[in-house]
């Protein structure tokens, strides 16, 4: 069965309006550009993939994940990774200093250049069908045997309508763990307002697209 995650507070009520920061910059302070680097560095050892990255961040303690600015909750995830993968112990952890002679890294500078433009790509060129159309009406799953970690909690049970399809996209519900990439077909999904918010004062001129993994739909 599926469960809410902190990460997925669209469409609760409580938590104000989003307030875009005018001309933000890229990092805030020094600290968030090292951050970002070490999270680069780490993923280089290949002990994860980037789809476990981002469940481990959004698998924080909801007051956690609250409490944290953005590049924090990079760093308290990173931090669960390495040590979970032995890429540090506790020791080093709590006193900053290595526990035997230095790793040579698989990312050196040379390669970060390289390694930022390369990206993370998911497309998979399978061959395989989509089994909906452009046009047709699909139901989002209530629940299901995987997390279905990309499909927001408020759109679980609501009916949509396939607007695109972008191919075939490495499935994150089991590249998390292991389990293999498992590309399957993405779609552009857009729900209207009204559809996904009953009993509520929705502006039926509003609607909201989603970009969703076929095991994420079935027919309406």
């Amino acid at each position: 069965m599926s469960e809410e995650r902190p990460h997925d507070m669209g469409g609760m009520s409580g938590f104000g309006p989003v307030i875009a920061e005018a001309n933000e910059p890229v990092f805030h302070d020094r600290w968030e550009q090292r951050v970002f680097a070490m999270v680069l560095a780490m993923a280089a050892w290949r002990k994860w993939t980037l789809d476990a990255s981002r469940f481990n961040r959004e698998s924080l303690p909801a007051d956690m994940y609250k409490a944290l600015s953005y590049y924090q909750i990079w760093l308290a995830a990173l931090v669960t990774q390495m040590l979970d993968a032995k890429l540090i112990n506790p020791q080093e952890l709590e006193t900053g200093q290595a526990d035997g002679p230095p790793a040579t890294p698989p990312l050196t500078a040379d390669r970060v250049r390289g390694a930022l433009s390369r990206g993370g790509p998911s497309s998979r060129d399978t061959g395989r069908k989509p089994a909906f159309a452009i046009g047709q009406k699909v139901c989002a799953r209530r629940f299901g045997e995987t997390l279905e970690m990309r499909l927001p909690e408020y759109a679980r049970g609501r009916t949509g309508v396939i607007e695109q399809f972008h191919g075939n996209h490495v499935y994150p519900d089991t590249n998390a763990f292991d389990l293999g990439e498992n590309p399957q077909p993405l779609y552009g999904v857009r729900f209207a307002a009204t559809d996904l918010w009953w009993g509520k004062q929705a502006d039926p001129r509003h609607s909201v697209r989603l970009d969703l993994w076929e095991d994420y739909l079935e027919p309406a």
